[in-house]
């Protein structure tokens, strides 16, 4: 961590370690590690509490394509105001495009958002709060199950449509069982026969809740 010293009316510039948690969607200890990595600049209080630089929070959200802190904005409700979003989480550029095409020709109503990998992925689902979330289970910085379980723990995820996709095949995914259990799980070899009927059910099941509610 940077240890610098900053005038006291500088504070509200700066973000504590929670703030900067809430905002992205993450735990608080997520976010103290990527302070640990150098990731996150951040410096002391007289007290000894973190503050997160505002200018390098910005930075490491543009730098993976988000918008910075000071143009977010609340979500709006998904049945009145914006299409249904689907973030995927996969560090193959071949998949990326390939479910790109698909959603492109089967799902054109549905707006496509993609993280490389699993600290982007859990950054841009806070951001967009999607309706649906693709996520492979083999992914850098973090695996896709260890993900998800992260995810679980966040109240706004019990209304998120989850479908996994991966290359591993039914005995290489058994120590991920606690994560993938009662979930649909495409493997990627048939993942254009098998994406759209998952998504298209996932989008049903959305659509009657809205009404519903």
């Amino acid at each position: 961590m940077i240890a610098i010293a900053r005038p006291p009316e500088d504070m509200q510039e700066d973000f504590s370690t929670r703030e900067v948690a809430q905002r992205l969607g993450m735990a608080v200890r997520s976010v103290q590690l990527m302070v640990d990595r150098g990731e996150l600049q951040a410096w002391r209080t007289p007290g000894g509490h973190r503050r997160i630089l505002r200018s390098s929070l910005d930075a490491w959200l543009m730098g993976r394509g988000l918008a910075p802190t000071k143009s977010a904005e609340p979500p709006a409700p998904v049945e009145t105001q914006r299409k249904l979003r689907v973030l995927l989480i996969e560090d193959s550029v071949h998949y990326q495009n390939l479910v790109a095409l698909l959603m492109a020709q089967e799902f054109p109503d549905l707006e496509l958002h993609t993280a490389n990998d699993g600290i982007g992925g859990l950054v841009m689902y806070g951001q967009l709060q999607p309706d649906v979330l693709l996520v492979d289970i083999l992914l850098p910085g973090i695996d896709g199950a260890a993900l998800v379980t992260s995810l679980r723990s966040q109240p706004l995820f019990a209304k998120c449509e989850l479908i996994f996709v991966t290359a591993l095949d039914n005995q290489q995914r058994e120590p991920y069982t606690f994560a993938l259990a009662g979930l649909p799980v495409i493997h990627k070899p048939r993942l254009v026969t098998e994406l759209p009927p998952l998504l298209a059910a996932a989008v049903q099941r959305l659509t009657a809740a809205a009404h519903a509610g």
